[in-house]
Order: structure tokens, then sequence, then C-alpha cells
């Protein structure tokens, strides 16, 4: 077999920089041993099941999200006045997003369509949609683009993005807990608060990469 980096194992010469480069580090570690297995024995987390959806509540508002807290019964209800209260006309609905949700609510429904534009999404008042799974430790919820939550942009060109959690079967404790619920194949989008950045300064910038106003959900039932 060949040791030049320029030549892949079949012979065939390799062309480009990405492909020089990688041929480079294939060398580099052709001899390295075997990683030893990793020891997970390791606590994945340090907070009770009867407080998460307490401390889920906390921490989001620490990062400046609105929480809320109802049951199934009131959630319609609640959503109305949250997008009164926001004076959004319309609101992105994803097609799974269960029609109950929006049963009371006045704004128009836009449904999320493939050929749907930056620009159009951008017009939109507000988003509903619904989460794969919500971190208490960390204070995040996760979208995977399930039917109730659409693809990946609705979540973030939107500027009012509200966000239902079903609690406790959507809450874990930390993000070990999260991951084995996670597909890795599919877009996930972490949110932890609305969208935020900050200069050399500090000078705190809400909306860059996202919604400015993020409002969380928390169902209990």
């Amino acid at each position: 077999m060949t040791t030049d980096p320029s030549i892949d194992p079949s012979g065939t010469p390799r062309s480009g920089s990405r492909e020089r480069i990688l041929a480079r580090i294939r060398a580099a570690v052709a001899d390295a041993p075997d990683a030893p297995e990793v020891t997970r024995d390791y606590l994945d987390t340090h907070t009770p099941d009867s407080t998460m959806v307490d401390l889920l509540a906390e921490n989001l508002a620490d990062y400046r999200a609105v929480v809320h807290r109802t049951d199934s019964a009131g959630l319609a209800e609640l959503l109305r006045q949250l997008l009164a209260e926001h004076g959004s006309r319309t609101v992105l609905v994803p097609p799974g997003l269960p029609p109950s949700w929006l049963a009371s609510a006045d704004p128009t429904r836009i449904p999320d369509r493939e050929e749907s534009t930056a620009q159009e999404l951008d017009e939109v008042d507000s988003v509903v949609t619904g989460c794969a799974v919500a971190i208490a430790e960390t204070g995040t919820i996760v979208l995977d683009g399930g039917p109730d939550q659409g693809r990946r942009r609705i979540s973030l060109v939107p500027d009012h993005h509200i966000c239902v959690v079903r609690a406790p079967e959507q809450v874990v404790a930390s993000v070990p807990q999260a991951m084995p619920r996670l597909d890795p194949t599919r877009p996930l989008t972490w949110i932890s608060g609305p969208s935020a950045t900050s200069d050399i300064e500090l000078d705190r910038v809400e909306g860059v990469h996202g919604p400015r106003t993020l409002e969380v959900v928390l169902v209990e039932d």
C-alpha cells in the first residue's frame, strides 16, 4: 500500500486542498493506538425529578424567555391571549401542529410552505411550535423538525416564537439525558432564550440570529 498522502489506498491520485489535508491527517495517525473506551459511569444529572419543571422555568426565565404555565384545557385560551397581547395578525403554523392549540386564536394562519421565501417568513408576526425535548439544567429547548415544529427556518426568521413544552414528559434534567432522545441525523435547533449576542463591550443585542421574543408555554397535566 502506498504511503504517499497524495494517493488514496486504491492508488487513485487525490486532488483538492480538502483531500490533501485529510490525507496528511490519515498518514499522521496511521500508527496511533486505538483510543481507549470512554468510561461513562458519571452521574448524568444532579436534579431530582420532582424539581425538573420548576428548574426549567427558572433557567428559561434567566435567559430572558417569557415562561407561562397552564394545563391542556387552558392551552388554547392562553395561546389566543399571547398572540393578542403581541398584536399578531398572522401566525406561522407547522404542518403537524395540533389544530386545537390555535382553535381560539384570531390571527390568520400561515402554513409553512417549502416555496415561502425568507422575506415572506419575516413578514409573519408570530410562529407557534412544539418541541422535541427541553433541558432543565441548561434552560434549553430543542426542536428537531418534527411535524409540530416544522422546518428549522420557521423558528429562526419570525421575530416572535411561542414554543409549547409538554411537562413532564418532554422535560429532562440534563444534556446527557437529552441526547438519547434526539436523532443526530435530524436538523436540531437548540434554543436558550431569545437570539442574542454581545460585542466586546458586552452590549447585549437581541434578535441577531433569531426571534427577539421567545415565549415558552409549559403544559402540565
